[in-house]
C-alpha cells in the first residue's frame, strides 16, 4: 500500500510539474495558416492567404489598411516573420484601437533599409518616440525571412531583428495603453508583404 501510493504521488508531481511547464511555455498562434480566423480586415487593402502565408497587399485605393486582431493583448512576447516584396513599408502595431483606417497606438517599423525597421512610432501622437542606431540597419534582409520579436510589459517594450536588439524603452503611456495586435499595410501602392509563424505569448 505504501509502495503504490509513493508511486501515486510522484505520479501526480511529475503531471503538475508538466502542466506548471506547459501553461508557462504555451504560446497562441495569432494566424492559423489557413485563413483570416481572429483578424478583422480595416480599410480596402488586400489581405489574403497563400500557401499558409499571411499576404498584404496594396490595393487599387492606394491607402492605409490594417489588419486587426479581435482581441486585446496587454503583456506579451510576439514573434513572426516577414519577408518584404517590391516596397515593404509596413508595421506591427501592438495596444492599438482602430476606427476606420485611423489606427491609435504604437507600432513597431517595418520598411526598408534605411527606414528604421524595429523602432517604435506613435500614431496621431508624439511620432517616432526611438529609432534604432543607422548600424542596425544591416540586420533587416530585404526579400529574404526575417524573424521579428516584440515584448512588451507594463511600460517597457524592446524590439529584436534576426536575434539582434534593436531598440528598448520605458514610456509611461505606453504603460497605460489598452488594444490589441495590428498589422499595417502603408499608403502610396506597391507594397506586398508576407508574414508567417505569427505566435504570441501572455505575460
Amino acid at each position: 500500500m505504501r509502495f503504490n501510493l509513493q508511486l501515486l504521488n510522484k505520479i501526480i508531481f511529475v503531471t503538475a510539474v508538466h502542466l506548471l511547464s506547459y501553461h508557462v511555455n504555451a504560446q497562441t498562434k495569432l494566424f492559423n495558416g489557413i485563413d483570416l480566423t481572429g483578424w478583422q480586415i480595416n480599410g480596402t487593402e488586400k489581405w489574403y492567404v497563400e500557401n499558409g502565408e499571411l499576404i498584404c497587399e496594396s490595393g487599387p485605393d492606394r491607402e492605409y489598411g490594417y489588419l486587426t486582431t479581435n482581441n486585446f493583448y496587454k503583456n506579451f512576447i510576439l514573434k513572426l516573420e516577414f519577408k518584404q516584396e517590391a516596397n515593404g513599408n509596413s508595421g506591427v502595431f501592438f495596444r492599438s484601437t482602430v476606427k476606420g483606417t485611423v489606427i491609435r497606438g504604437w507600432q513597431v517599423e517595418v520598411a526598408p533599409y534605411g527606414q528604421h525597421t524595429g523602432g517604435i512610432y506613435e500614431s496621431y501622437g508624439r511620432g517616432w518616440l526611438i529609432k534604432p542606431d543607422s548600424a542596425s540597419e544591416k540586420y533587416l534582409k530585404m526579400g529574404e525571412w526575417n524573424k521579428m520579436k516584440i515584448h512588451v510589459e507594463d511600460d517597457r517594450v524592446v524590439t529584436y531583428l534576426n536575434g539582434h536588439q534593436m531598440v528598448s524603452i520605458k514610456d509611461e503611456k505606453i504603460g497605460i495603453g489598452e488594444g490589441g495586435i495590428a498589422l499595417q499595410i502603408h499608403s502610396g501602392g506597391g507594397i506586398k508583404v508576407r508574414w508567417r509563424n505569427i505566435q504570441l505569448k501572455e505575460l
